[in-house]
């Protein structure tokens, strides 16, 4: 059994046409999400997406590297070391 690792995915939404992109990649990957929480802030114009995952590095980081690929939007990721 590979080692997973538990961590967090902050993601910067600049243009709201990219979350059908964004949406797709996250189901493709439902199985490494343990929680998830979307806040559109209307105002600014930008959305904020805060992701719990569980999962193996190579699983995490192919999540992180697509949704990284989408124009105007930001990824971040904090993991833990084992």
């Amino acid at each position: 059994m590979a080692e997973t690792r538990l961590g967090t995915v902050g993601i910067v939404v600049e243009d709201f046409k990219a979350s059908a992109a964004i949406n797709a990649i996250l189901h493709q990957h439902a199985d490494i999400i343990v929680g998830r929480l979307g806040i559109p802030y209307r105002q600014r114009g930008v959305a904020v997406i805060a992701l719990v995952v569980d999962g193996s590095m190579e699983a995490i980081s192919a999540m992180t590297g697509k949704l990284g690929q989408i124009p105007h939007v930001s990824v971040k990721l904090a993991i833990t070391r084992s």
